[in-house]
């Protein structure tokens, strides 16, 4: 596996195509929450209204970057709950970087940022139970099966189980 240097950063302005590149592609509307394009005037506008402060939004979208400053993906923080100090993580990476160990990267980062900067106690992902590529990697990062949540993600016309997974990042 080529694990490629990344670093996580804030989104800037400058990151609005990747961000209608990304938010767009349908072949992620089903691992998302949403079935619907974005305009780049919203993503625009999110980008200069959010205040990238978990705390403030309630979530935090970092770039994940490589060496050669390019963007590989996206990962999130998101569905922040203060009073019992736990996140949602989503990730995703552009189809040209997959399966470089990047994303295994990413979350170690971000696992560390959210634990010893953010305070939070523990994250959580939930992901399709098809999903093997993304159930493969939260595993191998010590996430837990808890949970199935039957009949969870709509596809079409068909509903599959998802799983929660459940990782305490704080000592």
């Amino acid at each position: 596996m080529n694990q490629k240097r990344i670093r996580l950063r804030a989104l800037e302005p400058e990151d609005l195509d990747e961000l209608y590149q990304i938010e767009n592609d349908r072949h992620l509307w089903d691992v998302g929450l949403t079935n619907v394009p974005y305009s780049r005037f919203a993503l625009h506008e999110y980008i200069a209204n959010s205040a990238n402060d978990i705390y403030a939004d309630k979530q935090l979208r970092l770039i994940i970057e490589t060496e050669g400053k390019t963007v590989a993906g996206i990962v999130d923080l998101c569905n922040y709950d203060p009073r019992h100090n736990r996140a949602e993580v989503g990730i995703v990476i552009k189809s040209s970087f997959r399966n470089q160990g990047m994303a295994h990267v990413a979350l170690e980062d971000l696992h560390r940022y959210a634990g010893e900067v953010l305070g939070i106690y523990q994250l959580y992902a939930v992901v399709s139970d098809s999903n093997e590529h993304s159930l493969h990697l939260f595993k191998s990062l010590g996430y837990q099966h808890t949970a199935t949540l039957k009949q969870w993600l709509c596809s079409g016309d068909d509903y599959q189980d998802a799983l929660l997974l459940q990782k305490k990042i704080k000592k």
